[in-house]
């Protein structure tokens, strides 16, 4: 079998091959219109199953494609949008920690894209720099989308015959879960995952949480409205995702499925069959190829993702292994350092903690709710203690069978029957590492250097108070 990273320069070969073939591509260009919310965790959607009611993207998920295994490089949300914007992974561009930004000189969506003839807008959540880079239309910068702006600016393209590219970034479900109406998901009600404790904080979080979503799926469903309003519906690409996971525990900030897996809802009418779904493993870092061949271009060979036009098309494989990365340097209450970085396949997750020593700390753990989850593991209940130590302290390596155990509670590592699998994604994983020139510790030490000024600072300070624990 050969070595992901080998087939990676192929699988770009044959992208470009399939854009010279498809004359109707060559002949039109859709508008791309890309929607992500903000920590959510894809399982709570109401069309993977989830509680959320979501009959906006339900509606979708019955007129596109619903991906049932998409994911994103890191489990925060400014290397996430990083990564889809450059098509390139974090490391390798240096956008890793939270709070991030690539080098000058880096090309973006708006520079491949506007070689392209698009006009590249954005309204909502950005949280990318530098501005150079980035430099969309603005419609405007504000933490949601402006859906009368937008309004505007797609009658403005309509007008001038100008293909777009429109990038709506939701702030929503992210925390303080204030928006929407939690009346809808009584606390008493909720149902709550296998790996969370049960405590009334837990499961007032949860109904606010869920209100949220709600909140983001009328989003969705303006987005939806504004094309059908313009006549636009059938000639426009549509791709709405849900970024990491939620920010309760053992989703967000972690490399566990539940904060790596995205919900990913593609559609293109005449492209792609109304009601499919699709089971091919794909990652963020596929999306602007898949952009930049919908236009008529040709991909970059910098991209480090696969066209999705072949999958879109009724493809059901696309990678033999996904990969993720984490690291506290920076982030609010976060570790002095925590690295973390996992390697999936269809069947099994690697995850390799680079300082299984450190106490894994982040913005949850300093919550109401893992509070709570603390004073009741405190008060005897050993499910509460054996969830919050498994959430603060982490073996240097973790193997979970995803088919069998889907929310990686049941760690093999330690099994010696899994010796060879074990062997197998290791060597994947590195190997992707030294693509990405990722030193592990030596880069996760270092993230401070890729952080704005403050949260080099806050970066500064955490280590200064670790040397002094020490």
């Amino acid at each position: 079998m050969k070595s992901n990273a080998f087939v990676w320069a192929a699988a770009l070969l044959t992208s470009v091959a399939y854009a010279a073939d498809d004359a109707s591509l060559r002949d039109g260009k859709p508008n791309i219109v890309f929607i992500i919310a903000d920590d959510c965790t894809y399982s709570d959607l109401g069309c993977y199953g989830g509680q959320a009611q979501t009959p906006n993207i339900d509606k979708l998920a019955t007129q596109g494609m619903r991906f049932t295994r998409c994911f994103q490089a890191a489990a925060m949300c400014s290397p996430t949008r990083h990564n889809i914007y450059t098509g390139q992974y974090p490391v390798k561009t240096g956008a890793y920690p939270n709070h991030t930004h690539v080098a000058q000189g880096t090309p973006s969506v708006v520079q491949y894209l506007g070689d392209l003839g698009y006009r590249v807008a954005h309204s909502g959540k950005s949280h990318v720099a530098p501005r150079s880079v980035f430099c969309w239309e603005k419609i405007p910068e504000g933490k949601n989308p402006d859906f009368a702006k937008v309004d505007a600016f797609i009658e403005e393209c309509d007008r001038d015959g100008t293909p777009f590219c429109l990038l709506l970034c939701s702030n929503e479900p992210h925390t303080p879960w204030d928006k929407g109406d939690a009346s809808a998901y009584p606390p008493g009600e909720v149902q709550l995952p296998e790996y969370h404790v049960d405590t009334p904080e837990t499961r007032e979080a949860m109904s606010r949480y869920l209100a949220e979503i709600t909140y983001f799926d009328s989003q969705v469903g303006e987005a939806m409205g504004l094309l059908e309003k313009h006549g636009m519906s059938d000639n426009t690409l549509l791709v709405v995702v849900s970024e990491q996971g939620n920010s309760m525990p053992f989703a967000k900030w972690t490399c566990y499925d539940n904060g790596l897996q995205s919900a990913m809802i593609a559609r293109w009418p005449g492209k792609i069959e109304p009601g499919a779904v699709n089971p091919a493993m794909v990652e963020y870092v596929d999306l602007l190829p898949t952009f930049v061949q919908a236009a008529g271009g040709v991909a970059d060979p910098v991209l480090d993702g696969k066209s999705l036009l072949p999958v879109f098309s009724g493809k059901q494989e696309h990678k033999q292994f996904v990969f993720g990365e984490m690291t506290t340097r920076g982030i609010i209450n976060g570790s002095d350092h925590f690295g973390i970085r996992s390697v999936r396949s269809e069947r099994f997750k690697y995850i390799w903690n680079f300082s299984p020593d450190v106490e894994f700390q982040n913005a949850c753990t300093a919550s109401k709710l893992f509070r709570s989850w603390v004073a009741k593991a405190e008060s005897g209940d050993e499910d509460a203690a054996r969830l919050v130590h498994r959430y603060t302290h982490r073996p240097e390596i973790e193997l979970y069978d995803i088919v069998d155990d889907p929310n990686e509670m049941n760690n093999l590592a330690e099994n010696p029957e899994y010796a060879a699998v074990m062997a197998t994604l290791r060597a994947e994983l590195d190997q992707w590492m030294r693509y990405c020139s990722d030193r592990g510790q030596a880069t996760e030490m270092d993230a401070s250097d890729h952080m704005g000024g403050k949260r080099k600072a806050r970066s500064a300070s955490q280590k200064k108070k670790q040397n002094a624990r020490g």
